[in-house]
């Protein structure tokens, strides 16, 4: 491969602050309130140009009650969800039989809202800045270069929390990360997109009155008379009627999302496999491949799904939803067992009951297990291997790849970021690393703050 060397040049330190958090999705977006409770100064930097991440493009919320319909998810989360609530821009915390639980969202309001929760806690907020690099002084992490149209600048912090969902600071301060599953390959990413003037109605009584001929996966037909905003799953004959009549769908199974605005739906359905995140070319492809899927898709959906008669196009997501990258190696890896085992820690700093739900990295197929009641994640799996003063919230904490196909959804990974955000709050009001503080403390400040734990086999609500 053809290299240029790039001559040294001094950069610009743009800021100092106590907290920098990299990432404005659901769990920087915690992390950073949390972080500024007591004072502390704390500055968010974003990629785009505002903050959500994925709750901006047209997924529910899933995760906030656990698979025994109890409430596992508090805390700073659901202060978001109350004040969406506030601008009739969240529903409920609904039991879904597949995904345990759903919380319709409206994707334009989280940016506002989310942002107004920011500026109010005086976080410093930065847009359009990528991380490109790390000051390091040997193994302690001392701050972030970023790059903008305004060049190369520095941000230095005394505690860093990565919440970019791809590692990007611990990858470039050498954490040791891993990639995708045992042969390297990744859950594939998909390109949402919303189409109006659907007659939902039309569509729940279908599948309720005629559970034969609109099958769907695991939910009963039953749950579709109940609820006039749902998450739909299957009509894997429909697909494969359409598939035989010549429509290019990449997919086994229907996914559709009511949105809470009347008559809009967005559709789970492309799908792109080989993608990877962390590199644009990659993405460049994925963008251009799941939009041309997005024709033939909207055929189906029109020709082939009941109430979608009279549908439109509305949008696209503003991003493609990538669902794995890296993920670190940290003082604790979770895997597939401690999830189906229900594994309880000592350090717990969240409680999640999300199944794996794995999207097999070639095919069209997805895997889906439960085990039955919820898991902690552990405050280890958030300290990364080598790299001081730095900690991880999110997707790519240290976990397996079956083990991430469950913590990865948007509750675990916003009660992720809140525990971090106190994390870094603690370790440099005493003057030590975030590895070194007292983990009952920090459990003790989140019950006292509202979120919910288990201690031992003991509930703490």
């Amino acid at each position: 491969m053809k290299t240029i060397s790039e001559p040294a040049k001094e950069l610009v330190v743009r800021k100092e602050t106590d907290v920098l958090v990299i990432g404005g999705g659901p769990s920087g977006i915690m992390a950073a309130l949390a972080a500024a409770e007591d004072g502390l100064n704390v500055m968010l930097i974003e990629s785009r140009s505002f903050v959500g991440g994925n709750m901006t493009i047209g997924l529910p919320i899933l995760g906030f009650l656990g698979q025994k319909g109890n409430q596992i998810i508090k805390g700073l989360p659901q202060k978001l969800i109350d004040r969406l609530k506030a601008v009739q821009a969240s529903s409920e915390h609904r039991p879904c039989p597949l995904h345990m639980s759903l919380t319709l969202v409206e994707p334009e309001a989280v940016k506002t809202v989310a942002l107004e929760m920011l500026t109010e806690s005086k976080v410093d907020v930065l847009f359009y800045a990528f991380c490109a690099g790390v000051v390091m002084e040997k193994d302690e992490l001392k701050g972030v270069i970023i790059e903008s149209k305004a060049g190369r600048e520095v941000v230095l912090a005394k505690t860093i929390i990565d919440c970019s969902g791809d590692a990007d600071v611990a990858y470039r301060s050498g954490v040791p990360c891993e990639y995708g599953n045992e042969n390297g390959g990744v859950q594939p990413p998909t390109l949402m997109f919303c189409l109006g003037g659907v007659d939902t109605e039309k569509l729940r009584t279908s599948v309720a009155e005629e559970p034969r001929t609109y099958l769907t996966d695991f939910i009963p037909a039953e749950y579709f008379g109940q609820n006039n905003q749902f998450v739909l799953v299957g009509m894997r004959n429909l697909i494969k009627k359409a598939q035989d009549d010549g429509l290019d769908l990449n997919v086994e199974r229907t996914i559709l999302i009511t949105g809470l605005r009347k008559g809009e739906v967005w559709v789970n359905m492309t799908r792109v496999n080989g993608v990877n995140g962390t590199d644009p070319g990659s993405l460049t492809y994925g963008e251009i491949e799941g939009r041309r899927q997005i024709t033939d898709i909207q055929k189906y959906l029109i020709d082939y799904v009941p109430g979608f008669e009279n549908a439109y196009f509305l949008k696209t997501a503003p991003f493609l939803g990538i669902r794995e990258t890296r993920r670190i190696q940290g003082l604790y890896t979770m895997t597939r067992e401690d999830i189906m085992t229900c594994n309880h820690f000592d350090d717990a700093i969240a409680v999640a009951s999300y199944p794996l739900d794995i999207h097999h990295p070639n095919g069209g197929g997805c895997t889906l297990e439960w085990c039955g009641d919820c898991y902690d994640i552990p405050f280890r799996s958030l300290i990364p291997q080598k790299v001081k003063n730095l900690l991880v919230a999110g997707r790519c904490i240290s976990t397996t790849h079956e083990a991430m196909s469950a913590i990865r959804v948007m509750a675990p990974c916003m009660a992720m970021g809140e525990a971090a955000g106190r994390a870094a709050k603690m370790a440099i009001s005493q003057g030590i690393q975030p590895a070194d503080i007292d983990v009952k403390k920090l459990q003790q400040e989140l019950l006292e703050k509202g979120a919910y734990l288990r201690i031992g086999k003991e509930e703490l609500v």
